[in-house]
């Protein structure tokens, strides 16, 4: 390995000092940069031995930022992304009991006009609600690849209990279906009912989408 090569690589060494995995993540990044030596020679100059530091600066980022994803990978972990999807998911069913709460016990105009605004895109609503869960496995995918498998599962069917409780209390008029009008009739219940059944593939596809993002 060229001088500059190994110069970058003790800087990466440096600044991943307290790192558990800095020894697998040096072998990788010797590899790397004995496959942009190559490079450099064919596509760049070989005469100017001295700019390949700089070239890998720009392919790769100083030390400095590699240290910095790394570090940012160890707090990201399954349990920790399980959490936040599960939070994120029940604070939407937070947020629209707090607001047909509200709607329908105070006469505010703002509740009326984002009620009304709400209830008449139910389409875009449902859209909206489908791009979440396929971020959901999409994030799932990029952070932890093939090991993510399990952990989208229990994190879809953990986060879904929410969705489940509201369509057994509407669908069974625990909840009066007038709370929810004009949103709520046969025709969206059905598509709802549908929505759920497809929400598990559209996290799958999210997912295999990340995964090959994380390769």
């Amino acid at each position: 390995m060229r001088s500059e090569g190994v110069q970058y690589l003790v800087a990466i060494k440096q600044e991943l000092k307290l790192h558990p995995e800095r020894d697998q993540i040096l072998a990788e990044y010797a590899t790397h940069i004995e496959d942009l030596s190559l490079e450099f020679d064919q596509e760049i100059n070989q005469e100017v031995p001295s700019l390949f530091y700089e070239w890998l600066v720009e392919r790769l980022g100083t030390p400095q930022e590699i240290s910095q994803i790394w570090k940012d990978e160890l707090s990201v972990t399954p349990e920790k992304t399980q959490w936040l999807f599960i939070a994120i998911n029940f604070s939407f069913f937070i947020c629209g009991i707090g607001l047909t709460l509200i709607y329908k016990q105070f006469d505010w105009v703002w509740a009326k006009y984002l009620w009304s605004s709400l209830t008449s895109v139910p389409v875009l609503l449902m859209g909206l609600y489908m791009v979440f869960w396929s971020i959901l496995g999409y994030e799932i995918g990029k952070a932890f690849g093939h090991g993510g498998k399990r952990l989208l599962f229990k994190t879809f069917w953990i986060a879904l209990i929410p969705n489940f409780i509201l369509m057994y209390l509407t669908v069974f008029h625990v909840i009066p279906f007038n709370w929810f009008e004009p949103l709520l009739n046969t025709a969206f219940i059905i598509a709802c009912i549908v929505g759920t059944i497809c929400l598990y593939p559209i996290c799958w596809m999210g997912y295999r989408w990340g995964k090959k993002g994380s390769v």
